[in-house]
């Protein structure tokens, strides 16, 4: 088996199952490097990692697609996420220029907090978010003032084209 293809077989299998065997992982690595570096180094590594996991799958995904992503082609893959009621979310609009929603539900949250990871969530998923476009199409930007990993009602997905004054 190529490369290639061991990328598109990870690729089909659900996020949310994706994020949990890495997560099996990661709690070790995590534990590790606390003992050895102290908890905020292993914190810094962890979440470098995930910063680069996020970039490589979004620089994945618009090779695949074979020309620069726009919000509509967003959109397409937003259901990868979504799969198995991973996330439920409320789409607020999407044009050429944006693209908003919440997310009532995650299950990428009740699923660290189940594995008592709950404390770096964030470094597992959220801050994924912002750093996929960084790799799928660098003008595009992602701002959000809350998530459900920390306590919020929701997550507020706000993203947008950068402009050239921008």
């Amino acid at each position: 088996m190529s490369n290639t293809e061991d990328v598109m077989d990870i690729n089909n299998m659900p996020i949310l199952l994706r994020r949990r065997i890495e997560a099996m992982l990661l709690k070790h690595v995590l534990e590790v490097i606390s003992e050895r570096s102290g908890r905020e180094e292993a914190e810094a590594v962890i979440g470098e990692s995930c910063s680069r996991s996020a970039i490589e799958q979004g620089q994945q995904l618009a090779e695949a697609l074979g020309r620069t992503p726009g919000f509509k082609d967003f959109q397409e893959i937003l259901p990868a996420w979504t799969r198995e009621d991973a996330l439920t979310i409320e789409q607020l609009g999407t044009t050429e220029e944006t693209m908003a929603f919440n997310v009532t539900r995650c299950r990428y949250s009740e699923m660290y907090r189940e594995m008592g990871l709950g404390d770096i969530g964030h470094l597992l998923s959220c801050n994924r978010d912002g750093d996929f476009c960084i790799g799928y199409n660098p003008n595009m930007e992602l701002t959000r003032t809350q998530t459900l990993m920390k306590g919020a009602s929701h997550c507020d997905f706000r993203y947008r084209m950068k402009t050239e004054e921008s």
